[in-house]
C-alpha cells in the first residue's frame, strides 16, 4: 500500500518518507508514509488488519498527537508548525478490514471524524484545508489512484463491496500484477 501511495503523492516540492522515525519524549513511534512540503504534511497509517482495535487506537492517537510536532521540530519549522496537518487511516479494501469498520463503526468515528477531503486534495496536487483532520479511508493497492479508488469517512450497512479477502489474498494479487 505504501508503494502505490508513494508513487500517487509524488511531486516536485513534496518530500515522500516511508516509515519515518520519531521521537517525542519518552515516545517513539514510526510513521508508515509521509508526504510533507514547506507548510502541509500528510501522515498515512496502513491497516491491511485490525487483530487488536485497542492497540490500533492507541498508536493512532499517539501518532495524531505527537508526529506532527515533532517532525516540524526536526525540520525546524519554528514557532508557526504546520499549516496543515492530514491524517489518514487508509485500510485495505479487503472484506477482513470492512466486516471490521462495520463492527466497530463508532470507534473509527471517534478516530477518524472528519472526510477524506484533505487526502484527496493531496492525492489531486490540491492545497489540502488548513488545520488538522484525521480520516478514514479504504484503498485497493492494485487499482489506480484516480480511477477505480474509493475514499469512505464511515462505512455503513451497505458500504462498498470488498475487493480482496484478506491481506494474503492481496498480497498474492501485487505479487502476480509485478
Amino acid at each position: 500500500m505504501g508503494e502505490s501511495e508513494a508513487r500517487a503523492l509524488a511531486r516536485p516540492g513534496r518530500t515522500i518518507a516511508i516509515d519515518e522515525p520519531y521521537q517525542h519524549y519518552q515516545f517513539a513511534g514510526r510513521a508508515d508514509v509521509l508526504a510533507w512540503d514547506h507548510e502541509n504534511l500528510l501522515h498515512i497509517e496502513n491497516r491491511t488488519r485490525f487483530p487488536n482495535i485497542q492497540e490500533a487506537a492507541g498508536a493512532w492517537n499517539a501518532k495524531r498527537l505527537y508526529l506532527a510536532r515533532a517532525l516540524a521540530e526536526r525540520l525546524d519549522l519554528g514557532p508557526r508548525g504546520w499549516r496543515s496537518v492530514s491524517h489518514v487511516m487508509a485500510g485495505l479494501w479487503s472484506s477482513e478490514v470492512l466486516h471490521v469498520l462495520r463492527l466497530r463503526r463508532a470507534t473509527f468515528a471517534a478516530l477518524c471524524p472528519d472526510p477524506p477531503d484533505a487526502f484527496h486534495a493531496w492525492l489531486a496536487g490540491d492545497e489540502p484545508p488548513e488545520g488538522v483532520t484525521s480520516s478514514l479511508v479504504v484503498l485497493d493497492p492494485l487499482a489506480p489512484f484516480g480511477s477505480r479508488r474509493r475514499a469512505i469517512s464511515t462505512v455503513g450497512h451497505e458500504g462498498p463491496d470488498p475487493r480482496h479477502r484478506g491481506y494474503a489474498e492481496a498480497a498474492e494479487a501485487l505479487r502476480r500484477a509485478r
